[in-house]
């Protein structure tokens, strides 16, 4: 039987990477597409995630790191027909807009970079986590290879942990990872039920209307049967298109799970109120339309927040700066506050406005990992936090990251020799040598 004694939800943050720059390459993220070419700050993105999870840890959370992807990617290049090293000025000369693919950040949204479900969840009572293939976007279709290396050399004990390959790269597998899928148990240790949430069936066409549907119930179903878990405690629940269609790209744009609590808008489930019957047990809390308009909602990111318990029993809403600059969001979590039926105690405001820019808040920038006081012993290397590792993060940004990256930078080879030189470092502090391909 499975030891859970200790078992916590740890907040694996993605960091932010030296390449991070607004290039628009998300068709159905609203504020992606609209930031396409302004100017980005690596360093203040990098700090407002290092701020976030301070923030975070200070408030009794535990707290993780996930590294950033190597860029560009040499196994990409090569596969794209270029030799690794190629100069990307010359890979513009033969497909202009492969330049920003090979050099997005994108991995800094960690809430893509697997599905998760704890070992209280699973029949071998090990940790299982299955890396996104990301296959619905060309930037992203890039990053399982190098997830996967990254959560391998993280989980390494295969007596506790099962990092499988991701699914195949078909349309029919489309797997976008942890942004569509939540998990709700009352106690963090104890058996979980399982909520995949998806776009559209595997012979459904991607973008039959309006902007793609990226995740398919069949990726649902095959992730919850090789991870083992019960039938009876995994629910496959459509996104509704109109939410999609406004700008919900993830289900996690429009709802968000903590413990036994969904906190969802009103239009973001097909089935609407009946999801709720299908979760006994469960508090749905449901934001009216009329209260939170669905553009209002996927504006702000009121969804895209993260909804945590603190140590004390408190459950808080730690949400990007828009929420409270929007009158509709500002109000209903006043209201929510202050009503003493709703399970939300008090909301944290966080700038992460770089973040935002290009279409990922609270939510998207981390991968929630339950884990046993044990499992936490068994990880590699340095990458639960403290404020020690977060100092020394600061200092490492500081020291290697641009404060100013435009377009015509990502041709700048003197850029890739930096993010190099801060990767290495970073593998120092993080302990975990030989982590990236130039590494090896």
């Amino acid at each position: 039987m499975t030891d859970t004694r200790g078992a916590r939800e740890v907040n694996f943050d993605g960091l932010v990477g030296p390449t991070h720059n607004y290039a628009g390459l998300s068709l159905g993220n609203r504020a992606s597409m609209t930031n396409a070419g302004a100017v980005a700050s690596p360093r203040r993105a990098a700090r407002q995630g290092l701020a976030k999870m301070r923030r975070l840890l200070d408030l009794g959370l535990t707290q993780a790191v996930l590294p950033p992807h190597q860029r560009p990617d040499p196994m990409a290049l090569q596969a794209l027909g270029f030799t690794p090293g190629t100069p990307l000025a010359d890979v513009a000369a033969v497909a202009p807009s492969l330049p920003a693919v090979l050099m997005s950040a994108s991995p800094m949204w960690a809430a893509n970079a697997a599905t998760v479900s704890p070992s209280a969840d699973t029949t071998d009572e090990r940790v299982h986590l299955t890396p996104a293939n990301l296959s619905s976007t060309t930037h992203r279709s890039f990053e399982p290879a190098q997830t996967t290396a990254i959560l391998r050399a993280i989980f390494a004990d295969r007596d506790r942990f099962a990092v499988h390959d991701p699914l195949p790269p078909a349309p029919a597998f489309a797997d976008e990872g942890a942004a569509n899928h939540g998990r709700l148990a009352r106690e963090h240790g104890t058996a979980g039920t399982q909520l995949f949430v998806y776009g559209r069936e595997a012979d459904e066409p991607a973008s039959a209307a309006g902007f793609p549907r990226r995740q398919t119930r069949l990726a649902g179903q095959l992730i919850a049967r090789s991870h083992g878990l019960h039938p009876a405690r995994v629910h496959h629940v459509r996104q509704a298109p109109a939410a999609i269609d406004a700008g919900a790209f993830h289900n996690d744009v429009v709802s968000v799970v903590n413990t036994d609590v969904v906190l969802t808008h009103e239009l973001a489930f097909a089935d609407g109120p009946a999801v709720a019957e299908r979760l006994p047990g469960a508090r749905v809390v449901v934001v009216p339309d009329g209260r939170v308009p669905l553009d209002d909602a996927i504006s702000s990111y009121l969804f895209n927040s993260q909804l945590v318990t603190v140590p004390d029993g408190r459950m808080l809403l730690i949400a990007p700066a828009e929420v409270e600059a929007t009158p509709s969001t500002a109000a209903w979590a006043a209201d929510a506050v202050a009503d003493p039926d709703n399970p939300i105690d008090g909301v944290e405001i966080l700038d992460l406005r770089e973040s935002m820019r290009n279409g990922g808040g609270p939510a998207c920038l981390r991968l929630r990992v339950v884990l046993t006081e044990r499992e936490r012993a068994a990880l590699s290397g340095g990458v639960l936090a403290d404020a020690g590792l977060l100092d020394r993060l600061e200092g490492w940004v500081d020291d290697h990251y641009r404060d100013q990256l435009e377009a015509d930078d990502l041709l700048d080879p003197a850029l890739e020799d930096e993010a190099h030189r801060a990767l290495d470092a970073l593998t120092g502090i993080l302990g975990l040598p030989g982590l990236y391909p130039f590494q090896r």
